[in-house]
């Protein structure tokens, strides 16, 4: 199978000996080779099967975008509820640690499209700053590429791009 639907080892590695841990008296509990991939294997059908059930209830709502409610239907229909509690849990605990990133992350993405719009209103298409008077303005006629009155060489320009 795809390298890319594969799960991380070292994760998988640490949430199993976690688990037994927990389940067992003895601290440091080693797990073969073969073990781990199995529990690889069956948290990988288990993902896949839930995030069917997942997309066939986002479709029956007419929509394309899955989100958490259809998760946790998803885990009542396949009779996993005991799962419904620790994960609104856990993803209460998510959004709160997270509240603050989106608004910084937000905030830096619009900075960014500004100052990509100014630099590319400032530079001509060959990278170099683009001022009046200088080539691919466009004609006298208002056409692209032609050469006008000026000693323009045909060359498109960038003004009135950001009407089309």
């Amino acid at each position: 199978m795809a390298e890319a639907e594969e799960l991380p080892k070292s994760i998988v590695r640490r949430v199993v000996k976690e688990k037994l841990s927990t389940c067992s008296d003895d601290g440091d509990i080693s797990v073969h080779k073969d073990a781990l991939l199995a529990f690889s294997e069956s948290a990988k059908i288990f993902i896949h099967y839930l995030s069917a059930t997942a997309n066939d209830i986002c479709k029956e709502s007419k929509r394309q975008i899955i989100n958490a409610e259809d998760v946790f239907k998803a885990l009542e229909e396949t009779e996993f509820t005991e799962f419904i509690s620790p994960l609104k849990d856990s993803l209460e605990e998510f959004r709160k640690k997270n509240a603050g990133k989106k608004v910084t992350v937000s905030k830096g993405k619009g900075d960014e499209k500004g100052k990509k719009r100014k630099l590319e209103g400032e530079l001509s298409d060959k990278g170099e700053p683009f001022e009046k008077g200088d080539l691919g303005e466009p004609s006298d006629k208002g056409d692209q590429g032609e050469p006008s009155d000026k000693g323009d060489q045909g060359e498109p320009s960038d003004k009135g791009d950001d009407d089309q």
